[in-house]
């Protein structure tokens, strides 16, 4: 990652040049280190490290990455995601906003991200951080936590449809999310209780489906309180259905679902490349701002790495071939995926793999990648 530099990146992020100076050292250094503890990071960093360790402590003081995260948000997007993750951290049994995870036992906390789809990964937008100790300080619940996410995340939504996944199919939420004029799609969690529905006339609508079919249950009512439509699709193969259930129309719901970039992958990506569970702040405030300075950083590795792959890794289409459309290269023209295209993550490349460019392959990846990413983040978004 070295042999790139990041500072003309941050500078579309951030309008004070100071603040972008100091935000690409940082964020310069968490490439490197792979890590967001901030002892790593400032190893990284130039000069002695306990120096660099007090210049990261002053820029979280003096600036906060989170409020500029939504500049990240991609207009030409579809539809964006919103999923929690867990982030385990087992020795913190003093750190003020970490509580116990599912199991009732596990020390953390959860990120809640929201991000629109890019290649086979996601650019984050937005984020909240809540655990079951800042839920019963602050007297609150999960659910308000939830609307609190998705109201930071309103205006730039605007008309695209919410994508999210079977924790959030509860009535609660979907009433709210009607109440806003939100679009979504969600996952139905069905559980050991599947959820009652029922159609105009109160007669109960079951979900029953068998495998190879898709059913479609339109104009219902979700525990007598929230009007959706219902699809659901049982594919070969599968130990179980899925059930869509949206305010948009039915098959355009699940569409929307199938097309649905994982942003689990990112999570990972963000989790075992770049560190993301290591960080180590013990107020949430800073922990929040480190985790969104490096969601910032994070599509800057990734535009690098997917140029970077589709480079070394794409490979040309003869004449006579007409390959699937799975197996192009998205964007690259006469380039189809080989083996190693898919096999490899391009921030995996990036980070991980040893390469050697010539002088002017690695300016034209540079130059391409900086257009791109500025044209992303100069890009006026609803405010």
């Amino acid at each position: 990652m070295n042999k790139f530099t990041i500072l003309e990146f941050v500078k579309a992020i951030f309008d004070d040049e100071e603040t972008a100076e100091q935000a690409a050292e940082i964020g310069q250094a968490i490439l490197a280190a792979r890590s967001l503890r901030m002892t790593d990071i400032a190893s990284h960093m130039e000069g002695n490290s306990a120096a660099a360790y007090k210049r990261i402590q002053r820029f979280l003081k003096r600036n906060d990455p989170r409020q500029v995260l939504g500049r990240l948000y991609q207009p030409e997007a579809e539809f964006m995601i919103g999923d929690p993750t867990e982030i385990e951290r087992a020795q913190a049994w003093k750190t003020e906003y970490v509580g116990t995870l599912k199991d009732g036992e596990t020390k953390g906390f959860w990120a809640l991200m929201f991000a629109t789809p890019y290649r086979g990964r996601a650019i984050p937008c937005g984020l909240v951080t809540y655990s079951s100790k800042t839920i019963a300080n602050n007297m609150d619940s999960r659910n308000l936590n939830h609307f609190r996410a998705f109201a930071s995340i309103q205006d730039l939504l605007g008309d695209k449809p919410l994508v999210l996944d079977r924790e959030f199919s509860y009535l609660e939420l979907l009433t709210n999310l009607i109440n806003e004029q939100l679009k979504f799609v969600i996952r139905l969690n069905l559980g050991s209780h599947p959820p009652k529905f029922c159609d105009s006339k109160g007669k109960d609508v079951a979900l029953i489906i068998s495998p190879g079919q898709t059913v479609i249950r339109e104009n219902v009512w979700y525990k007598g309180k929230a009007y959706v439509n219902l699809i659901g699709r049982w594919k070969e193969g599968l130990s179980e259905p899925m059930w869509i259930i949206t305010n948009l129309e039915a098959k355009e719901g699940l569409r929307i679902y199938f097309g649905r970039m994982k942003i689990e992958e990112s999570f990972k990506d963000l989790k075992d490349l770049l560190g993301m569970t290591k960080l180590m702040n013990k107020k949430q405030e800073y922990m929040e701002k480190m985790i969104a300075l490096l969601l910032l950083i994070f599509p800057i590795g990734l535009l690098l790495g997917e140029e970077l792959r589709d480079l070394l890794y794409g490979e040309p289409i003869a004449a006579d071939e007409q390959p699937p459309k799975k197996e192009l290269i998205p964007g690259v023209p006469g380039q189809k995926k080989s083996k190693k295209w898919k096999r490899y993550s391009g921030l995996f490349i990036l980070l991980r793999q040893n390469w050697t460019l010539s002088a002017e392959q690695q300016n034209t990846i540079y130059q391409t990648v900086l257009l791109s990413f500025t044209s992303l983040v100069q890009c006026p978004v609803r405010t």
